[in-house]
């Protein structure tokens, strides 16, 4: 489901010259200044947005990346999932333990006694169906993890049995993930509910159980929180934390080398990634993600209508170069068409190899206005511009004509359904709703995924996915992967990182990042 940091202004260069650009830029900021800063000793932990969240910290509405760091620092869900692994690990967190049936359709959970919202109201089991309910009114993207929820029984004040509508192997990850129902206060519910089902007090407001309270949220310009006094996992050791919008990559940079940010968690170039690397001065951290770098094929714009044809192309992209030269050291090369991380790797394995010859034979003998392509890419995402171009630099010699073009997030999503305007080719990180294979299935291979750009349709493989879901197997899901990648419209490039830079004085960095949540950490693991 995701979108990525929302929309800056629209660019096009050349790559020599965006990372002649970058690198001067780094050259400037991480790999100059002076001593690392001093430890804080004001409580308080200084952090930035590159880009407004452009959505309120909702987590019923906020469907992106940046701001995931507000939505599951302020609320939590009945389960989650462990920090500092590379393996999603499920762990209690305000369920403190839980059964599944046999057919995935009834989970029975113990609650966790002692906790408080933040308005004050005990967390029981009556807060669960009113959660669920009000992500059902609201019906933003994340709906569709309770939409098959038949029925939430109490059973006293701390245990509740959910029952669905049907099979579904993925609930669990669902309820633990970062785009996860949470649980709110049903009294703050009830009392702000207005015409919009809260929206408008949640936009400013929180109503969750998380370590932090939303004091701030000024839309383009700051955000702040404040620790939660009677969290039920102690006070966290910051009290305070300041996230300044700050739309410029190279002034992000100044500010973290000046000693002015503690970390920069998020949409560091790759240039001035692999300067913070070489730079002791500060704590460098390649953590463990499920973002992908993936290649669309448009099926339904000129030669490209052909699957044999988009199979060909795929297969002339050099990825290797791709992954050299722009994720060296913050990525590989991808070997399942799934993100990694969510299954054994012998299963969906993607058989796309390195080879020209057959898109070089295909463009020989396609009409003269049939051979010039357009790569688009996500405006938002400054690697992406270098690799559209590398795309191209590698087309260009067999024969087509290769245009490079940027297109905001909105209007990528907006070709969801009606592909007027779209490009032949989009390269765009993803990562999925949740670490179940079915969120990253569904979404993308489905015709009607959220992630489904280009509308490529793929029935065999749908039905897979819906089986798939019912049994949970690996091998299923390996099936569909195999019919969607068969279609020639998906090509997985890259596993990237979730690279992060910090102070050396920043302590726990690791041990508070989660696999399947990227641009964030869990604040109160930190310390210093």
């Amino acid at each position: 489901m995701i979108t990525l940091s929302p929309f800056v202004r629209r660019t096009a260069v050349s790559a020599s010259a965006l990372v002649s650009l970058a690198l001067a830029l780094t050259a400037c900021g991480s790999g100059g200044g002076t001593a690392a800063s001093t430890a804080p000793t004001d409580h308080v932990l200084h952090l930035s947005f590159l880009q407004d969240p452009g959505q309120p910290p909702d987590p019923d509405i906020y469907y992106a990346g940046q701001g995931l760091i507000l939505t599951t620092n302020a609320y939590e869900g009945l389960l989650t999932y462990k920090g500092g692994t590379a393996t999603p690990t499920l762990e209690p967190s305000l369920a403190t333990s839980w059964t599944a049936s046999k057919d995935n359709k009834t989970y029975t959970f113990e609650l966790r006694k002692g906790v408080t919202f933040h308005d004050g109201t005990p967390f029981t089991s009556a807060a669960v169906k009113p959660s669920f309910d009000r992500r059902l009114h609201v019906n933003q993207g994340p709906a569709y993890m309770v939409s098959d929820v038949a029925s939430v029984v109490t059973d006293g004040a701390y245990k509740v049995t959910i029952t669905l509508k049907g099979p579904n192997s993925a609930f669990l990850s669902y309820l633990a993930a970062a785009y996860g129902p949470k649980m709110m206060s049903p009294t703050g519910l009830a009392a702000h509910a207005g015409k919009d089902f809260d929206q408008a007090y949640l936009a400013t407001h929180d109503l969750g159980t998380g370590p932090y309270e939303i004091t701030k949220a000024v839309v383009g310009s700051n955000y702040e929180m404040t620790s939660y006094p009677k969290y039920w996992g102690g006070e966290p050791y910051y009290t305070t934390v300041e996230l300044p919008v700050i739309d410029n990559t190279s002034s992000q940079q100044v500010q973290f080398n000046s000693g002015s940010l503690a970390a920069i968690l998020h949409d560091l170039p790759s240039s001035a990634i692999t300067s913070y690397l070489g730079n002791k001065k500060y704590d460098s951290y390649t953590q463990s993600s499920m973002i992908s770098e993936y290649l669309y094929a448009n099926p339904h714009s000129g030669a490209l209508k052909s699957q044999a044809f988009r199979q060909a192309l795929l297969k002339a992209v050099d990825v290797d170069s791709i992954v050299k030269q722009v994720y060296f050291g913050h990525g590989q090369k991808a070997t399942q068409v799934y993100p990694s991380h969510m299954m054994d790797p012998q299963y969906a394995v993607q058989n796309i190899s390195y080879d020209t010859s057959a898109l070089k034979s295909a463009v020989a003998s396609l009409p003269a206005n049939e051979k010039t392509i357009t790569v688009g890419y996500d405006s938002s995402q400054p690697d992406n511009q270098v690799i559209s171009n590398l795309i191209s630099a590698q087309l260009a010699p067999l024969g087509l004509t290769v245009k490079v073009q940027s297109y905001p997030t909105s209007q990528i999503f907006g070709w969801i359904g009606n592909q007027k305007g779209a490009p032949d080719l989009l390269a765009t990180l993803g990562w999925p709703d949740s670490p179940s294979p079915y969120a990253w299935a569904h979404i993308s291979f489905d015709a009607s995924g959220g992630l489904n750009y280009f509308g490529c349709s793929a029935p065999a493989a749908s039905t897979a996915i819906a089986n798939s879901l019912r049994t949970g197997a690996d091998a299923d899901f390996s099936s569909s992967a195999t019919l969607a990648s068969a279609t020639g419209c998906w090509l997985n490039m890259v596993n990237v990182t979730d690279f992060m830079v910090a102070q050396p004085w920043l302590k726990g960095v690791a041990e508070a990042h989660v696999v399947d949540a990227p641009n964030t950490l869990f604040l109160a693991k930190l310390s210093q």
